[in-house]
């Protein structure tokens, strides 16, 4: 599989990021006859000599933005408080420089009031993966994410171990039959699903809303592509649960993680593109522009987004639905929570939007879900309502390699090995998901044990994942 150039690449180059990586981004996409490294050189050249590609059929465009980045005052700009205010952070070792950096930015926008960088961070676009900043009054798109409300939903039936483990076939079977995978794909005629949430009146409050209605119905109930999956797996409570009304033991259980779809990335889009228009930062916070929540495009995107974060939640519903009636078993307990969302909280006695960019809720007796990888156990987690983590958690283990490191560095022949090791029968996933391209699960959980109590492990088993090369998250 030939490489491809991402923003990292471009990053490397010394291309800006924010707008121009995009730009940039977007003519690879056409590549235009031009072999990679010759990809790579002319954007060297239009980065060294911009004068020079101004009437480029191919380069104009990537040019002429870096001539008027270059004529760009500071005065221009909403001004980023000089000394970054301090957060606190997480199993700090374990987490890349990139994501720190993010983070010191991230503290420095006027809005901020705390911040928070769980111990599964890596760099993402603004906000770092990991990322919990909480805001006075305004709400920041890219501090939210892409895929709006992506989840973690779990299912724990009245099956046992054993009879999973007879009757590995028939959960196989069951999986595939009830998921769909693939970044774009959907559903068609009499297999889409009903839900409530297409009922919503938000879905009328504007034509862009109205014009994803379609688009979010074919996708209902669906999981998308990246690192999104569908996996049963056996989940032990260590001791009996009083509150969840679960005794000591081993049960069958299912885990799904997925988002809002394209429903919820073009929400996203629209609304990062908006918000750069009308909040004007400096290149390196461009991705964190802000909205004013008195503000009648800052009360939009948050309809928007409640309305994606109900879908997503939807989407989680109508797959665990289906395969309670597929296995004929009986749910003694659900739990889910979001990890891309923002939420209105009182904290340190203050009302502020609490942006979670892959964190978890942890809220003093908050039920959550952190997985680890596709061989790795996840927990289920009562939180213990932290506020210097402001009431925060991990989302998972966190990347430890990229997907472009993950996919030069493993072989097939690996990966197999280790599913094999753990017992683990895998649908679906390009190496860029290998186990070995992921923190120590336990590394995490022991970094956080002041954040989360854990109330059981489930361990996973059968795993169905985007096989297709997809890659939202």
């Amino acid at each position: 599989m030939k490489t491809p150039i991402n923003g990292n690449d471009l990053m490397e180059l010394g291309l800006p990021q924010g707008q121009i990586i995009g730009i940039a981004l977007k003519i690879n996409s056409k590549r235009h006859g031009f072999t990679r490294e010759q990809m790579l050189a002319h954007f060297k050249l239009v980065l060294e000599n911009p004068e020079n590609y101004i009437d480029d059929a191919i380069f104009s465009k990537l040019a002429v933005a870096l001539i008027e980045k270059a004529n760009e005052k500071p005065e221009d700009f909403i001004q980023l408080n000089p000394t970054p205010n301090a957060f606190t952070a997480y199993g700090l070792a374990h987490i890349e420089e990139g994501a720190k950096k993010q983070m010191e930015v991230a503290m420095q926008l006027p809005v901020t009031v705390a911040g928070a960088l769980m111990p599964d961070a890596h760099q993402g676009y603004g906000l770092p993966i990991g990322g919990v900043l909480a805001t006075r009054n305004a709400i920041i798109p890219y501090g939210v994410g892409v895929d709006i409300g992506c989840r973690m939903a779990l299912s724990v039936y009245d099956i046992t171990e054993d009879f999973y483990y007879a009757n590995q076939d028939k959960f196989k079977r069951e999986l595939t039959a009830h998921t769909k995978f693939g970044a774009g794909h959907g559903f068609q005629g009499q297999y889409k699903a009903e839900h409530a949430v297409l009922d919503s009146p938000v879905f009328e409050a504007n034509s862009f809303i109205k014009n994803l209605k379609d688009k979010a119905w074919s996708q209902l109930g669906s999981s998308g592509g990246g690192n999104h999956f569908v996996e049963f797996g056996i989940m032990e409570f260590m001791e009996a649960d009083a509150d969840l009304g679960i005794p000591k033991g081993k049960y069958v259980a299912l885990l799904t993680h997925s988002g809002s779809r394209g429903f919820g990335a073009t929400v996203a889009g629209h609304y990062t593109k908006m918000a750069k228009d009308v909040c004007k930062l400096p290149e390196i916070a461009r991705n964190l522009a802000y909205l004013d929540m008195n503000s009648e495009l800052g009360q939009a995107y948050w309809i928007a987004m409640n309305l994606a974060g109900d879908y997503a939640s939807a989407c989680h519903e109508v797959i665990h639905n289906k395969m309670e009636k597929a296995l004929g078993a009986t749910v003694l307990t659900k739990v889910e929570n979001h990890h891309n969302f923002a939420w209105k909280e009182i904290w340190n006695g203050e009302e502020v939007i609490v942006h979670r960019k892959g964190a978890t809720p942890a809220g003093k007796g908050v039920m959550g879900i952190i997985p680890g990888s596709m061989t790795a156990p996840g927990f289920l987690v009562r939180g213990k309502g932290e506020e210097n983590a402001i009431n925060s958690a991990s989302h998972g283990a966190g990347r430890q390699m990229s997907r472009t490191q993950a996919e030069k560095n493993i072989t097939k022949v690996e990966m197999q090995a280790v599913l094999k090791d753990h017992g683990v029968t895998l649908i679906g996933a390009g190496l860029d998901e290998a186990p070995m391209a992921y923190k120590d699960i336990n590394l995490v959980m022991e970094a956080q044990k002041d954040l989360v109590d854990v109330v059981a492990k489930f361990t996973p088993k059968l795993v169905r994942m985007a096989d297709d090369g997809s890659r939202e998250d």
